[in-house]
This record gives C-alpha cells, sequence and structure tokens, in this order.
C-alpha cells in the first residue's frame, strides 16, 4: 500500500509513521508538510535514507502541490493542521486557512484522483466544553467549539461530512483526545513543564489547574489510525479517548513527582479566554466495531515521555528557543 500522509513532520504525523513503516514493512509513505513553526523535519530524519519514504514541501491549500504528492495513492492521512489553542485566540486566520480551505483541496483532489481511503485526524475539542465532572461526548453529540482552532476543525468536519454526503466520498473522521509523546511541541502543556524543569524554569499553570483533560499516549493514537484507515466503515466518526481524565494540576504534580521536583515549582498565571473545563469522549462505539483499548496506561506513558525529553535535548533545545523568539504571549500551560 501506498499511504499519502499530510502533515507527517508533526507530532502525531511523524510518530504516525514511523509506526507504519515499522508495522508494514512493505508499505510506502509519501509524506506532504509545509514546514512551518509545527513542522519539523528532524521528526523523521532518520528515516530519509528509507527507500520507502517520500518528502514534499508544500502547503495543503495548493492544489498543485497536493495533486503531486497524492499521485499513486491508495489512501491519504489527513493530518496537516494548525492547533494550539493560543495561537488562534491571537490570530485565526492561518486556522481557517489551513483546516478549512487545506481540508476542501485534499478532498477535492482525493475526490478527482479516485482514491477511495481518506481519513481525516480531528480532534475532541469540536464537541465544546462538559461543565461538570459527570457525562461523555458521543459521536453523535454536537460540535460546539469555543476556541478559533476548534471551530476551524468543526468546520473542517462538516466539509467532509459535507463530502460524503454530496460526493459519497466515504471518508471518515477520527476525533482522539489530548496526546502527548514524544515529538511533541514544547510550547504544548507537558513538554513546556518537563523542558522548563530541565531548564530550571517554572512552570506556568492555567488558574487553578482545575480543568480536566482525558490524555492518551501517542502510540495509541497511531494504532487506532491504522485500524481505522484498514477496517474503519466509510463516512463515520470514531472518538478515540485514553480513559484517562486527570486534571491539569494533577499532570504538573505527576510530572514534578516523575523529575523529583516540589510545588514550589508551579507558577499559576490568569487563565486564557474561554477556556474549556471538561473535555471527555465515549469510544465504546469504536472499541465495540474494532476491538481497540489504549494499551499505555498514563503513568507509564508519562514516565516515557519525560524520558524522551530528558535525552532528547538535541531536538527540544534550539526549537524552542526559535520558539520563544516567535512567541507572542502563548508560552504557557493548556
Amino acid at each position: 500500500m501506498r499511504i499519502a500522509v499530510t502533515g507527517g513532520c508533526g507530532f502525531i504525523g511523524s510518530n504516525f509513521i514511523r509506526y507504519i513503516l515499522r508495522r508494514y514493512p512493505s508499505y510506502r509513505v509519501v509524506n506532504l508538510d509545509a514546514l512551518t513553526y509545527a513542522g519539523n523535519r528532524d521528526n523523521l530524519r532518520d528515516l530519509e535514507s528509507d527507500p520507502r519514504y517520500s518528502f514534499v514541501q508544500g502547503r495543503v491549500e495548493d492544489p498543485e502541490t497536493v495533486k503531486y504528492a497524492l499521485q499513486g495513492a491508495d489512501a491519504v492521512v489527513h493530518f496537516a493542521a494548525e492547533s494550539h489553542v493560543d495561537r488562534s485566540i491571537l490570530d485565526c486566520q492561518p486556522f481557517l486557512t489551513t483546516n478549512i480551505l487545506g481540508t476542501q483541496v485534499v478532498l477535492d483532489v482525493a475526490r478527482s484522483m479516485g482514491i477511495e481511503r481518506l481519513v481525516h485526524i480531528s480532534t475532541d475539542e469540536v464537541y465544546g466544553s462538559l461543565d461538570t465532572d459527570e457525562g461523555q461526548f458521543t459521536e453523535d453529540s454536537p460540535l460546539m467549539p469555543n476556541s478559533p482552532y476548534a471551530a476551524s476543525k468543526a468546520g473542517a468536519d462538516l466539509l467532509v461530512r459535507s463530502y460524503n454526503t454530496t460526493y459519497g466520498m466515504g471518508v471518515i473522521i477520527v476525533r482522539p483526545s489530548n496526546n502527548y509523546g514524544p515529538y511533541q511541541l514544547p510550547e504544548k502543556f507537558i513538554p513546556l513543564m518537563v523542558t522548563n524543569l530541565i531548564e530550571g524554569k517554572k512552570v506556568p499553570v492555567y488558574g487553578e489547574g482545575k480543568n480536566i483533560r482525558d490524555w492518551l499516549f501517542v502510540e495509541d493514537t497511531c494504532r487506532a489510525i491504522d485500524l481505522i484507515l484498514h477496517h474503519g466503515r466509510p463516512s463515520e466518526v470514531y472518538n478515540v479517548g485514553g480513559g484517562n481524565e486527570r486534571r491539569n494540576i494533577q499532570v504538573v504534580r505527576e510530572v514534578l513527582r516523575l523529575m523529583d521536583r516540589s510545588d514550589d515549582e508551579i507558577e499559576f498565571v490568569p487563565d486564557r479566554p474561554g477556556h474549556d473545563y471538561r473535555y471527555s469522549v465515549s469510544f465504546r462505539k469504536f472499541q465495540e466495531e474494532l476491538n481497540w483499548s489504549p494499551q499505555i496506561d498514563f503513568q507509564e506513558g508519562l514516565r516515557l515521555t519525560v524520558q524522551w525529553y530528558i535525552e532528547n535535548e538535541w531536538w527540544w533545545r534550539p526549537l524552542k528557543q526559535r520558539l520563544q523568539k516567535e512567541s507572542r504571549g502563548f508560552w504557557t500551560a493548556r
């Protein structure tokens, strides 16, 4: 099989490419990535000499580039997206361009080329926020996004739905919960904490740290997407959760414990606008249809993640320095 991956130099995309080439020795992957601040070619630099892997630099909004990348593909996995909530609050235009218009181009090109297998990677944030500690979103829950980022992803999901209905494309939508693991940008919650502590800096936490997220190790996400790519039903939506709900302050204290630090390292900062209280998705449908469940529990996944950042300063330190120079106020915890 030849798989075209958009956004393959990003966090989940690069982990997915590694997973696929490791699991399927006969597969080939072409990676289309614009190499914006979020796309790092170093994520896959050790694969560049692998004849099964090829890289195309370009934007998903450019039809000719997308046509070139998708040529001969049996399937497409569409990761490419702007994904940082804080950045979207400061400037939502790039999110609309990449997440909505880029998705439209990928859909149009795939349809014109007769590619029948396309998996669109969305997010649990399209459902909005749960205001209590009870209940979960299902695939049938209404989309009620609260940030410009989430709204752009919800717009892309609705566009996919319309192409499924209008053109019979059968695109599958995947909505994972919060991912963590190796190669995640150090502006995101967990890697920001770990790298700050390595640098001798405080760990910033929004508000009182009471917001709740469900954490999913990136390797489990890759397994889920693999199953959906090969066996998911066309035109379906699948929630993929980790079953690891934690308050932000609990996650912070888990990291502090792993790194042998105390609560003195915490710095509480003013909450961000429209900060969603809780995300939680039911993934019963996915479990029942495809017999999937997360394999990495949160404590083990967090230990692996902390260890990876400790051992790979070569990767994150220059990247973090560059991102901080470009910062416009979003270097705070998610």
